[in-house]
């Protein structure tokens, strides 16, 4: 991806060593956290042109526009960059309501109680029937 002046707003964050980014998604409306994953200068420009979040998946090494499998896509409200320029938070509508692979709401659905940690959320839907 070339860097056209339109987009040397990707200089403005901290890439790691490997060239990506930590990206948190939140509920627009609610502010509820629903999940985190990596971006590179590529998804991070798509999701800002698209209005759709597009992420980086580390384990297949390659553009993961969300909800490309499972229907659960995330539109983009709002992109903000942390203080120290090395956290991107999205601002999303998550359709279908759910975010995480386990057919949850949010990934973030287990608590730690009594040195434990608990599922506290239900699946909304069961992960075989969103990805076969």
């Amino acid at each position: 991806m070339t860097n056209t002046p339109e987009l040397t707003w990707l200089d403005d964050v901290k890439w790691d060593a490997t060239g990506l980014v930590p990206a948190i998604a939140q509920d627009y409306q609610t502010g509820r956290i629903l999940m985190m994953a990596w971006m590179n200068r590529e998804a991070l420009a798509l999701t800002a042109q698209q209005h759709t979040a597009v992420y980086y998946s580390r384990s297949r090494a390659k553009l993961w526009p969300k909800g490309e499998s499972s229907g659960h896509v995330q539109k983009v409200h709002e992109i903000r960059l942390d203080c120290d320029a090395d956290v991107i938070i999205l601002s999303v509508e998550q359709l279908g309501g759910i975010a995480c692979h386990t057919g949850r709401a949010s990934c973030f659905y287990r608590v730690l109680k009594d040195g434990q940690w608990h599922s506290v959320e239900p699946v909304i839907k069961d992960p075989k029937d969103i990805y076969g």
